[in-house]
């Protein structure tokens, strides 16, 4: 099929600002997925693909995780969903001419937007140490670089292998497979940077690093919470869910810093209420919350809580299941009647009486869901903040039991089963035990790098060999600057990947392009039979994806395949390990997941039972809760009150509605008013006014870390919004300049990507500083011009 032509990169000059959206999904979102399926597939291949996502004989979204229920509809996709197909399937393509004309130090000056408009990678590509082009090389070449490479280390622990959410169970199983038996657990991941908070809290207090609900749940709660999240744009399918919760008499409190389109109301557009009527209204009660206020709202709940047990004894606390199943609950009670309320009000910036209406609706309602994103795990205080979620649903019995349960919305379509098959840094030690006994050789026990840590390493030159399975990490990573420099000081780089990203241009003197099928697509084993790979949800579902477009070159590789061909040349062909079988036949790889996780017994059956099959979740499904003290813990959290500077603001990145992550689909956020740009910044009029600033100034964005050195990211527009006073906003990746590497969440070590201390300087032309983003133009650094 003819490539189509990239949309042409306009600008910031061309950006536009609107009233923001008071609802969200309806004709425009089906319209715009279909546009952009057109621009990217045709219409042909536009509708076959579709009608595919998320089907029990179709392929799973390479967008989020959101799970799907059992009666699925013909379109079971979103807007975002469909943005996410039309990149993977488009007919565009990167060939080695493209290559040829583009030096990295070109393709370093383009924007992410175009970098990702150019279309799907054709075949592995080569840049030697002494060139700025990259060149075609044979499967076969490029796993012998890597191979060499890696057995030239003095160390095992001087190579890194990252891994994206959007990989596959089999994938990743053979991935952290292939780097124990090299030798090292330095496998860091998206995790480290979104979700690590939550796994850390929930560990520790339940015993379990995942949410406890099914979709079940939430039809069945009387109050859901959604706290810290942007569903309408983030997992909009998710909407659905809280609608059907609505019409079965849920009431949802939607706390967040910014108002959210899809929050307010729901125009969902499979019925007739969201074409042609006024849609529905989600959110009951709106609390707009100051950035890291979180922990001292639900620290407030509880306290009206015990407050209210103390007016009626027995009437409020479920005693039976505290005293049953929980462990700390005199010391957490006593903590909570030392809490001040003013505290309380500093870091939320609520009013007390919101603050009581809410305890009201917690108090009138038996069954209770609380669902988070990234809002509540990118601060220095995530952990503690995720522990006082369960301290205050432990209160009153509100996990272990229908409609009620803690729900991290996870992001990456498989991020949550990377880390069941082992993508983890610090592995448990019965796992380890299990991999030694199914393969023979003695995985290493010393813990490994995180994300975080692995910047450091490669920047001190600790870490030479950098191996990344999907994903952008340079552009997912904090402290732009830091990141780039410590990747551009490896030996080699190797990126695993479907599209063009900036990662390919940002890279080690050797770096190598793997290209691989995705979620869209066949995946032909050498016997001439189609395969499937698995994906677990962010519920806990596992199930089977299976792609039926023809592969977008023949020099693609499945990822489990990629896996193979480098343990073969790293190994040798005659290592123990199984490694061609492998590769060729991925029900031996499910039956060898099935002898080293439990919970996988009999994985090749249940897994081709349509839908697949739930894992088991100890405190969900019985209320065992495998802790160090065999009970749920309450936990005693010191109140952190996020305090800035004079003159100073509190930042947070986020996404705009035509992004995933780190991929750039368009240039409008039509729910917040931005069109046709990104380098904003959004403060409360009052705010900009203290500031002499006037919405559409253009102004710098300057962090402050300790005594290091300032970050600024360059030429932002100013735009007035409803956000709390002294917080702001703006869109990474841009802002992840902002992000110094050394601030993280005590415990997780997440990035603070919510919490960042900023000032506003107006613009003033030929500004340098130390630590400073390189200045983007029309099409970034440099502001290269469009083909």
């Amino acid at each position: 099929m003819a490539r189509k032509a990239p949309r042409v990169d306009p600008g910031e000059d061309a950006l536009e600002v609107t009233e923001p959206k008071r609802w969200a999904a309806g004709i425009p979102a089906v319209t715009h997925a279909l546009r952009m399926g057109y621009d990217q597939m045709g219409v042909r291949r536009t509708a076959l693909t579709l009608l595919k996502v998320n089907q029990k004989d179709g392929f799973d979204c390479p967008g989020c995780a959101w799970p799907e229920g059992d009666h699925r509809s013909r379109a079971e996709f979103c807007e975002n969903g469909a943005k996410a197909v039309a990149e993977e399937a488009t007919v565009r393509r990167v060939t080695r001419e493209f290559f040829a004309a583009h030096p990295v130090g070109e393709l370093a000056g383009r924007s992410d937007y175009w970098l990702g408009q150019q279309g799907r990678l054709t075949e592995p590509m080569y840049k030697p140490a002494d060139s700025d082009t990259y060149v075609p090389v044979t499967w076969e070449t490029a796993f012998d670089i890597i191979a060499q490479q890696l057995k030239a280390l003095r160390s095992p622990d001087e190579a890194a292998f990252y891994t994206s959410g959007r990989t596959s169970n089999e994938a990743a199983y053979l991935y952290q497979l292939l780097v124990r038996q090299f030798g090292t657990n330095n496998l860091p991941d998206c995790s480290n940077m979104c979700h690590e908070s939550s796994g850390s809290a929930l560990t520790e207090t339940i015993g379990v690093g995942k949410g406890s609900v099914h979709l079940d749940d939430l039809y069945r709660a009387d109050l859901i919470f959604v706290v810290g999240q942007n569903p309408g744009t983030n997992h909009p399918r998710m909407l659905s869910a809280l609608e059907k919760a609505k019409q079965r008499g849920a009431r949802i409190v939607a706390v967040n810093p910014l108002p959210e389109a899809g929050l307010l109301r729901f125009k969902n557009p499979q019925n007739a209420r969201g074409v042609a009527g006024g849609g529905t209204p989600l959110a009951d009660r709106f609390l707009q919350i100051r950035l890291g206020g979180d922990q001292a709202l639900f620290q407030a709940l509880s306290r009206l809580l015990l407050e209210a047990e103390d007016a009626e004894p027995g009437t409020v606390l479920d005693h039976d299941f505290i005293t049953a199943h929980t462990d700390g609950f005199e010391a957490y009670a006593a903590h909570l009647r030392t809490l001040d309320w003013d505290d309380v009000a500093e870091a939320t910036g609520l009013a007390r009486e919101a603050i009581e209406e809410t305890a009201r609706d917690v108090l009138s309602a038996r069954s209770i869901v609380v669902c988070w994103a990234m809002g509540l795990t990118q601060h220095k205080h995530s952990v503690p903040t995720i522990r006082e979620v369960v301290d205050f649903l432990l209160l009153r019995g509100n996990i272990g039991r229908p409609g009620a349960g803690v729900c991290p919305v996870r992001g990456h379509s498989n991020v949550q089963g990377d880390r069941t098959m082992g993508i983890y840094e610090k592995p448990a030690p019965e796992f380890l035990d299990a991999l030694h006994k199914e393969f023979g050789f003695d995985p290493p026990r010393h813990h490994g790098l995180d994300a975080v840590e692995t910047i450091r390493a490669m920047g001190t030159g600790d870490v030479k060999v950098f191996f990344a399975m999907g994903g952008n990490f340079v552009s997912a990573a904090p402290d732009t600057a830091a990141t780039e420099r410590a990747l551009r000081g490896c030996r080699l780089t190797v990126q695993v990947s479907t599209k063009l990203n900036r990662s390919h241009a940002v890279c080690g003197r050797q770096a190598l392009i793997l290209p691989v099928l995705g979620r869209t697509e066949r995946d032909r084993g050498p016997d001439g039979k189609d395969r499937f790979v698995t994906v677990e949800d962010s519920m806990g579902m596992v199930h089977a994806s299976r792609g039926g477009l023809p592969p977008a070159s023949p020099h693609l590789l499945s990822e489990p395949a990629v896996v193979c061909g480098l343990a073969r040349a790293l190994f040798g062909p005659d290592d123990d390990v199984p490694w061609a079988a492998f590769g060729a036949d991925y029900d031996t790889v499910r039956d060898s997941i099935a002898r080293v996780l439990p919970d996988f017994a009999g994985f090749n059956t249940r897994v081709r039972h349509p839908g697949g099959f739930t894992l088991p979740h100890g405190p969900r499904d019985e209320r065992h809760f495998p802790t160090r003290t065999g009970k749920a813990n309450f936990t005693v959290n010191p109140l952190e009150v996020l305090r800035v500077p004079p003159g100073r603001l509190l930042l947070q990145t986020l996404r705009s509605h035509d992004q995933y992550n780190t991929t750039i689909y368009g240039l409008d956020d039509r729910y917040r008013g931005i069109h046709q740009g990104r380098r904003v910044v959004f403060v409360h009029p009052d705010d900009l006014a203290e500031r002499g600033i006037t919405d559409g100034d253009p102004v710098d964005l300057v962090s402050e870390w300790q005594d290091g050195p300032e970050r600024r990211a360059q030429d932002f527009r100013t735009v007035a919004y409803d956000t709390p006073r002294g917080c702001c906003a703006a869109y990474f990746p841009e802002a992840n300049v902002l992000v110094p590497l050394d601030s993280v969440a005590d415990i997780s070590n997440t990035p603070t990507s919510k919490s960042i201390v900023v000032r506003l300087e107006p613009r003033a032309a030929g500004r340098t500083g130390e630590g400073q983003a390189a200045p983007l133009g029309p099409l970034g650094p440099g502001g290269t011009q469009p083909m």
